[in-house]
């Protein structure tokens, strides 16, 4: 049965971050994930968890910068990531240390590495070994933490010129990595937009292990599951039926507020509820 995870940099908007806690517990979430969490101390963060008995399950490390505040802004500022940046390594490594400060002292076992925008007149080939040996080094990294780095294929449309797509590049990445603490973070809107054949790439996926966490969310508009060309009762059965044990983030922007907007997760907790002998 699924396990969902409120996404709170994109749900329950109308309150200022650290009151979207408590809101999605209110909701009856008892997990959440972020975007960026730089710009709160982490003290902050893991008081209003435990205040809510919430589980922050996943967020990204920084996007770019060096200290703490350009690390706060760096998405706004137009920053993709770094993993696969010629010649921006120890900023990489800078922004994998301070995730790795946050997810220790929150308790969070996967932080999703960003690898960046492909620099205009570069193959995205010769940077394949850049990104390689920038995630190996944070998965050996992680490992000392005792949590997991996840790559995300991500849409060209949203992220135009992003260095990672598909998801049999993910699984290249980790082919040549080979470290345990590299997984995948597949986003079944990213995908349904690049690929499509979301049920035969569940099927591929996810017995292989490597899946450690999926996100959803209503193809195109990236409004609740139930909007749009995807029929998710479907492939959440086929997620279930797969032996997936992870959580579902549901990385979307609600259409007209979280709350009101959540019909779609209660059928599925209702439909997959045990049935009384």
């Amino acid at each position: 049965m699924p396990q969902f995870a409120a996404h709170l940099s994109l749900m329950y908007t109308e309150l200022p971050l650290l009151d979207r806690f408590a809101a999605a517990a209110h909701d009856g979430f008892r997990a959440v994930e972020l975007h960026f969490p730089y710009a709160f101390d982490p003290r902050e963060i893991a008081a209003r968890l435990q205040d809510n008995g919430l589980q922050l399950v996943l967020f990204n490390a920084p996007a770019g910068g060096f200290g703490p505040t350009d690390m706060a802004h760096a998405w706004d500022q137009g920053a993709r990531g770094l993993a696969a940046q010629p010649g921006r390594e120890a900023e990489f490594r800078a922004g994998v240390l301070e995730a790795l400060r946050y997810a220790e002292q929150l308790r969070c076992p996967f932080i999703n590495l960003l690898c960046g925008t492909v620099p205009p007149g570069v193959e995205r080939e010769s940077l394949k070994a850049l990104c390689v040996g920038n995630l190996r080094w944070a998965a050996e990294q992680a490992a000392r933490a005792g949590c997991d780095i996840l790559i995300e294929p991500t849409n060209l449309r949203d992220v135009p010129r992003y260095f990672l797509n598909r998801q049999d590049h993910a699984h290249e990445l980790l082919d040549a990595a080979q470290v345990p603490h590299l997984k995948v973070l597949m986003d079944l809107y990213h995908c349904q937009l690049v690929e499509g054949d979301l049920h035969g790439k569940l099927q591929r996926y996810l017995p292989t292990g490597r899946v450690a966490h999926i996100q959803v969310a209503g193809v195109p508009t990236r409004n609740e599951p139930d909007r749009g060309e995807l029929h998710y009762p479907f492939l959440l059965d086929t997620i279930d039926a797969l032996g997936y044990t992870g959580w579902v983030g549901c990385e979307y922007t609600p259409a007209a507020g979280t709350s009101q907007g959540l019909g779609w997760r209660d059928l599925a907790l209702r439909s997959r509820a045990p049935h009384p002998a």
